[in-house]
This record gives C-alpha cells, sequence and structure tokens, in this order.
C-alpha cells in the first residue's frame, strides 16, 4: 500500500489555514484585519497566532499606535512553504481518492 501524504497538522488547522492563506497574498496584516476576515473571536485567533509563530511559520512585531496594541503580522519563508507543501500534499491526497472513485 503507497504511503499516504503527510499533511502539517499545524498548517491543518481550519483556523490557521485561514491564516496562512491570507498572509500569503499581503506583505503584513494586523489583528483586527485577521480576526475579522476569519470571523474569529479575539481568544481564538490569537491561540492560533501563537501556534503558528511558535512553528516559525509567522513573525509579529508588536507596537503601539495612539497608545493602544497593534500587532502585525508576517508569513515567514518557512510557513510559506509548510503552505506550499501542505497544498501540494492535499492534492496528492485528493487526487488518489479521487482516482479510487472512479
Amino acid at each position: 500500500m503507497p504511503e499516504l501524504p503527510e499533511l502539517d497538522p499545524v498548517v491543518h488547522g481550519q483556523l490557521r489555514l485561514a491564516v496562512l492563506s491570507i498572509l500569503s497574498t499581503v506583505d503584513t496584516a494586523d489583528f483586527t484585519y485577521l480576526r475579522d476576515r476569519t470571523g474569529s473571536t479575539d481568544g481564538n485567533i490569537a491561540a492560533h497566532l501563537l501556534k503558528l509563530e511558535q512553528a516559525g511559520y509567522i513573525t509579529v512585531e508588536k507596537t503601539f499606535l495612539n497608545r493602544k496594541p497593534l500587532s502585525i503580522y508576517r508569513i515567514t519563508e518557512t510557513g510559506r512553504t509548510a503552505l506550499t507543501n501542505y497544498i501540494r500534499n492535499l492534492k496528492k491526497l485528493l487526487g488518489r481518492e479521487f482516482n479510487k472513485a472512479k
């Protein structure tokens, strides 16, 4: 039996996949933008952003704007590679499954 392609568990989470997908199309995005685009809550998006940061898939720059915290996120090369590999492996898996169904 051929080995199934591995799907990165860090990328595989729906919200983390959404964040990486968004960040892959922009230079940077702030916390509010990511929260609003994903329809998430503050706590939920914060937890997933932290997991992506710990994996080295994104970076965060924390500053203040008019005395309010401002967190700016950017995808790293490692994150871009992880997203690309995830998509490639998902396509392989789907192709294999679609071919079995025929």
